[in-house]
């Protein structure tokens, strides 16, 4: 079963859409919190996404530059704008389709069916990418993004984030940070680890001034 998320303001074309496609064998997930859309890309996974345009905080053309730095899942646009630049936008940020309001539920349904067997036949996958709150760590690129903040890691700063990320709400010992980056071939004292520490923290508290990383005294370290 395919899964589709539904990023639509309007709530009237959200429940038609969202009745329609479950008659049709959709799994659906409706999409009313639209600050964090990205996030919620990660969490459900959908196999395919129905984007508005004209959305509140942030519009379509930039929900989908920022789901293009995560992943490669197909986007169709749906929009009441016509205008043949909108669309040249909505395909030069990444958008697979564009169909335009008032539009017939079957051929949304035929749209999206075809841009489906499309994605199986070119076997598009996600990037690999993990997430705490709102920090997305793009394991392709060693790139950390928070918001629509972008920062570029240092091989140590980043193997040090992952395995925080990876190991989220637990403490993890220095020993293990430092067997972890000995067993990439990078050799890593303490006083080094403690340097590469601080620049991390540094970067993470550039974002929204937040001590990220909790320190435990003979312990270890949390991330918050």
């Amino acid at each position: 079963m395919y899964k589709v998320m539904i990023v639509e303001d309007d709530v009237k074309i959200r429940m038609l859409i969202d009745a329609f496609l479950k008659k049709w064998g959709f799994q659906t997930v409706l999409i009313d919190q639209f600050e964090t859309i990205e996030h919620q890309y990660l969490k459900e996974k959908p196999h395919i996404i129905l984007l508005d345009i004209n959305l509140p905080s942030y519009d379509g053309f930039y929900w989908c530059s920022k789901l293009r730095q995560l992943s490669d899942v197909p986007i169709l646009f749906i929009s009441s704008r016509s205008d043949n630049m909108d669309i040249i936008m909505a395909m030069n940020m990444g958008g697979d389709d564009y169909i335009q309001k008032p539009f017939s539920l079957e051929v949304l349904v035929a749209k999206m069916n075809a841009i489906l067997r499309r994605s199986l036949q070119f076997q598009q996958t996600e990037r690999d990418v993990i997430a705490h709150r709102e920090l997305i760590l793009n394991l392709d690129n060693h790139t950390l993004f928070y918001q629509d903040k972008e920062v570029n890691l240092t091989k140590n700063e980043f193997h040090i984030l992952y395995l925080l990320i990876k190991h989220s709400g637990e403490i993890v010992s220095r020993e293990q940070i430092m067997r972890s980056l000995w067993q990439d071939e990078q050799f890593i004292d303490d006083n080094t680890l403690t340097v590469n520490m601080t620049r991390l923290r540094k970067k993470l508290e550039s974002l929204d001034g937040e001590d990220w990383i909790v320190t435990k005294k003979g312990q270890g370290y949390l991330l918050k």
